[in-house]
């Protein structure tokens, strides 16, 4: 069996590729799917992730499905990125409406997911942190109770994807953000840093298409790919921000380390709304400038990308490659 993971998301293409991947992949065994708000709205999120399982038929059947968030802790009004991920997080997939019932109210169901595995149980989030934080906030001893976290967030001393220093997810909600760092302890974070650079090229997508047993791959990724190729025409593929994320809980060798206090600016509005701000000083302390417990956490800071292709292609073509 694979190690247990319980999967926040907010449905991109990158966490529907994460789920894909997850799905297809023995060593991680998916006990819980969480869907938020974030690149799309959360109704459409609930059909996305109800659409993954029921391609993977009886395999994810079992799989519950929880509604997420809806909004942001912050309350701001959110806009959706269609023209990045599609309408859906599909790309041109458009789920059919007469897919599985989708309860929309059983956010409390993640408890039962995590009573039930707890030690055991490692909670990864590729999404915007809103529905996280609220579990932190109402059942802190519960939470402490979780093996480890993994997220996929944050942009140090590198551009980040929303503004010049922010990264989506902590932008989104940064909250949430906050709340979730200062609470969560055997926390590993994933940023654009190492995400950027986890890039399936096309070259890749056409093999995954040919020889793979999920054709919907090859419409999602040209669908992303097209968008980042129109922002900027110098990049060689598309990079799977989650799906390194899932790859890190299995595979953390294949990345590099450094354990830092991390603090997420809380502005409103402006460039460094969403900014996450990792202290290097060897005298410093963030606690003195925020007022608040800063506890250290493991960044990544570097990837190895011949064992992320060689994984990642093993993996979605289900034989041995590279």
């Amino acid at each position: 069996m694979g190690k247990k993971v319980l999967l926040f998301c907010d449905v991109g293409i990158d966490d529907s590729m994460a789920l894909i991947y997850a799905y297809l992949n023995d060593a991680i065994d998916i006990v819980g799917v969480v869907a938020d708000y974030g690149n799309v709205p959360r109704e459409n999120a609930l059909a996305t992730v109800h659409y993954l399982q029921e391609l993977f038929g009886e395999e994810t059947a079992h799989v519950p499905i929880v509604a997420g968030a809806e909004k942001p802790m912050t309350g701001d009004p959110f806009d959706f990125v269609p023209e990045i991920h599609g309408e859906y997080g599909l790309g041109p997939i458009i789920p059919s409406p007469d897919g599985a019932d989708i309860e929309e109210e059983n956010f409390f169901a993640i408890t039962d997911i995590i009573r039930a595995y707890q030690h055991d149980l490692t909670v990864v989030s590729i999404g915007r942190l809103t529905s996280l934080a609220a579990l932190f906030i109402t059942y802190p001893q519960l939470m402490q109770t979780v093996k480890s976290y993994y997220i996929m967030g944050g942009a140090f001393w590198v551009p980040g994807n929303v503004t010049a220093v922010a990264e989506a997810n902590f932008h989104g909600d940064p909250v949430a953000a906050q709340i979730v760092l200062s609470s969560a302890e055997n926390l590993s974070i994933i940023p654009l840093n190492v995400t950027e650079r986890a890039i399936a090229t096309p070259g890749m997508i056409k093999n995954v298409h040919e020889m793979g047993p999920i054709h919907i791959v090859k419409p999602l990724l040209d669908y992303y790919y097209n968008f980042y190729k129109e922002r900027n025409p110098l990049i060689q593929g598309v990079p799977l921000h989650d799906v390194l994320t899932l790859m890190a809980v299995i595979h953390t060798s294949m990345l590099f380390f450094r354990r830092l206090p991390v603090h997420v600016v809380q502005a409103r509005e402006g460039t460094e709304r969403g900014h996450s701000i990792a202290d290097i000083r060897p005298f410093g302390s963030l606690e003195e400038e925020t007022d608040t417990e800063v506890k250290q956490h493991r960044i990544a800071f570097d990837l190895d990308y011949h064992r992320f292709y060689t994984d990642f292609m093993s993996v979605m073509v289900r034989q041995q490659f590279g």
